[in-house]
């Protein structure tokens, strides 16, 4: 057993395989890889053969298929280290690779702020001991992997979703397209609105109908950061909900001139004679910077105006969704009541916002 220092404190480096650990509640977003002796057998800057074990290329293209994206942490020669991924047809795979001589767990965080999720939805595989300890010392809510395991990784409950959707299966090609607008807009001379409107965005919400339902239960899954309420709804639970005369269900789905973004937004009205609670309103991170969440919430507005009834809201702060109460507070939502965490806000649709010249509402 080795001892290394990080900080003022030492963590042990135990040589054996770890056991792999994931809370049944986990959903694993990005799988994050080392190459040495984790993607490929031997090390690449000793002029070692390498060869890529075929386990290895089949877990990676079976967690690209579920949805689950991937990249890279890796201390090597950045160049090297691409050519040898895109010689053995596997450079496509990964997002945003970290090919560096930076702690792993910088990287992993950087990976984290790239992709816009949560530390705690990445996995982390790597050979070494003394790098996995690194990771769980400074981001304990990272999955740690010894590459020993890689073949266990696909039979994690945590990298099992219930369900795979189409937008799962583009989700990597979605990314890459973010990727181009994100290039496009750091290039754009002008303001934020200006670029907006030279994507010539389109949002559709309409009522979720049962072909929408698996994707609407991976969103409430998989969507902590844009939720109000961080609600949970089984297929079975949103099924009911689609075809209730209490209650609308809306789905969002946005595209532009790059592609499409997929369905990105759902909502949940509980539709009361005189009363409409929004009891869940949901965003994609991806299409934070977009104004949709406010163009949405205005849309909701204007269907409860329309219907002459009052509009409440609910809201249950954690600690990543303050972003959606701000959102909320924005549109014109007061707080009313409160029950322990749960807040109740209600808005006077008074201040209903145009719809902006940026994006083209489709319902």
């Amino acid at each position: 057993m080795l001892a290394r220092a990080f900080g003022e404190k030492m963590i042990s480096v135990q040589s054996e395989p770890t056991k792999i650990k994931a809370d049944s509640q986990t959903t694993i977003k990005c799988v994050v890889w080392d190459l040495d002796n984790t993607i490929w057998d031997g090390v690449l800057l000793e002029g070692d053969r390498l060869s890529v074990r075929q386990s290895v290329v089949d877990a990676i293209q079976t967690l690209d298929r579920r949805g689950i994206l991937q990249s890279i942490a890796s201390k090597n020669d950045a160049e090297a280290a691409i050519n040898k991924l895109l010689e053995i047809g596997l450079y496509e795979y990964f997002l945003y690779p970290q090919i560096n001589w930076n702690r792993k767990s910088y990287s992993i965080q950087e990976i984290s702020r790239l992709l816009n999720i949560g530390i705690d939805s990445i996995a982390f595989i790597d050979d070494s001991s003394f790098e996995l300890e690194e990771v769980k010392y400074s981001l304990p809510q990272v999955l740690c992997i010894n590459a020993l395991d890689i073949d266990k990784i696909v039979d994690l409950p945590a990298m099992n979703p219930r369900f795979i959707t189409e937008d799962s299966k583009q989700r990597r090609s979605m990314y890459l397209s973010d990727i181009k607008r994100q290039q496009k807009e750091a290039e754009f001379v002008g303001t934020p609105d200006e670029f907006l409107a030279t994507l010539q965005m389109k949002l559709t919400i309409s009522p979720a109908g049962e072909s929408d339902l698996q994707r609407a239960e991976e969103l409430t899954v998989r969507t902590h950061q844009l939720n109000t309420t961080g609600y949970t709804y089984s297929y079975e639970e949103l099924n009911y909900f689609s075809r209730s005369p209490q209650h609308k269900l809306l789905i969002a789905s946005l595209e532009d001139k790059y592609g499409t973004y997929g369905k990105i937004g759902l909502t949940l009205l509980k539709c009361q004679e005189n009363t409409w609670t929004i009891e869940l309103l949901l965003m994609s991170c991806r299409v934070m910077s977009r104004g949709v969440g406010t163009v949405t919430i205005n849309h909701i507005m204007r269907l409860a105006k329309d219907n002459q009834v009052k509009l409440l809201a609910k809201f249950l702060p954690n600690d990543r969704n303050r972003q959606m109460y701000i959102t909320y507070k924005f549109a014109g939502f007061k707080e009313i009541d409160r029950h322990e965490k749960l807040t109740i806000l209600e808005n006077d649709l008074t201040r209903i916002q145009p719809l902006p010249d940026y994006l083209q509402l489709l319902t």
